[in-house]
């Protein structure tokens, strides 16, 4: 379970070829775009809310072993970010996330973390921050895409962009050629051995935002690979939602080098 929520806690807390259909809608023509304008035009969908609930079916599996649990998750929109883990509606994991401080503990191995991303980035594999996780869970890109610069491409009703940096991570974002939302994007680090995919279905478009209705995030290390595939059921914006965290007393600290 703390392995699960570790994951999870930063990728909800990263990233199958097992991702779920692309649903699209009907096939229209698509007129071909520099990336620039795909950048824009990804960044002018609303994002316009203070708070979001939402409340997942979660399946986590890796190369041993598999678990179905119910993720309740809570996001104070640049502030905060609370996921509470439940079996059986019992709580058995929690993290807490800002934009300094990554903090989660677990009931099982009765064990807890605390400590800023730099541990995490460099445990997973990846760099990390507040912004990134938030991203990728409104399925958002998970860098600023008006920063960087990329070659563009077009198939199957989805623009590629392709990160041109010249280094050894590798990026890649496919994004949904009718309302611009993102379908995929990975994060490679060849050298390592090491990616990360998030791919995204069942884009709902709200008032306040677009959001994914299924998340699915595939880590893949030399160490082995694992899934977690989110189902958001319920969803609600702009509630007034109270943040509860604490390290139950007795717990053991979990220090990561």
């Amino acid at each position: 379970m703390n392995k699960f929520l570790a994951v999870l806690a930063v990728a909800v807390l990263l990233f199958s070829c097992k991702s779920k259909a692309i649903v699209t809608g009907a096939t229209v023509p698509v007129t071909y775009l520099k990336s620039s304008k795909i950048i824009a035009n990804h960044y002018n969908n609303k994002s316009d809310f203070s708070t979001l609930y939402i409340k997942a079916d979660a399946k986590y599996s890796d190369d041993r072993s598999s678990q179905n649990v119910t993720a309740e998750i809570k996001i104070k929109k640049d502030e905060q970010i609370l996921v509470s883990i439940r079996f059986l509606g019992i709580t058995m994991a929690k993290a807490s996330i800002t934009p300094t401080s990554v903090s989660y503990y677990e009931k099982i191995r009765g064990t807890y973390f605390d400590g800023d991303f730099s541990a995490l980035s460099q445990w997973l594999g990846t760099d990390l921050d507040f912004n990134k996780i938030q991203n990728m869970l409104l399925g958002e890109a998970l860098d600023d895409l008006s920063k960087g610069k990329y070659k563009e491409s077009l198939g199957e009703q989805l623009y590629r962009l392709d990160d041109l940096a010249n280094n050894n991570t590798k990026k890649t974002f496919y994004i949904n050629a009718g309302n611009f939302s993102i379908q995929k994007q990975e994060i490679t680090q060849t050298a390592e051995g090491r990616m990360i995919q998030v791919a995204y279905s069942d884009i709902k478009e709200y008032k306040e935002t677009m959001l994914p209705g299924s998340v699915v995030i595939n880590t893949f290390q030399p160490k082995g690979k694992s899934v977690i595939d989110l189902d958001y059921n319920n969803i609600t914006f702009n509630e007034a939602l109270s943040f509860p965290y604490s390290v139950p007393n007795g717990y053991n600290r979990i220090i990561i080098k």
